[in-house]
């Protein structure tokens, strides 16, 4: 599989996640788009969530840790208002479309 992003070709491994992080808003829109998923504000405030916790930790939380972080800057989310935004599984489809590599485990840490 694979995205392109300006031109490029940017690698996958099989569940479509990005070998290497690409923090570009246009890999958010490519990806996105193949996701089915049309963003609002709210999506781009759990991806840029999603992408300082993988820069300041070398990876993205699991769904529990995820929501409590997310309560910080949107303290009426819960469980059923993430999955709105990403229905395949939060954690994990969020760190995808963020253009972050494939989450560890269950979703993350």
């Amino acid at each position: 599989m694979g995205y392109t992003v300006a031109g490029n070709e940017l690698e996958t491994n099989d569940d479509g996640f990005l070998l290497e992080p690409d923090f570009s808003e246009e890999a958010v829109s490519v990806i996105a788009a193949a996701e089915g998923i049309e963003l609002t504000p709210r999506h781009w405030d759990v991806i840029n969530y999603m992408r300082d916790e993988y820069r300041e930790n070398g990876h993205t939380p699991n769904f529990r840790n995820m929501l409590k972080g997310v309560n910080e800057f949107w303290p009426e989310a819960d469980s059923k208002a993430l999955y709105d935004l990403f229905p395949m599984g939060p954690a994990k489809q969020a760190a995808k479309v963020a253009g972050l590599p494939q989450p560890l485990g269950k979703g993350g840490y």
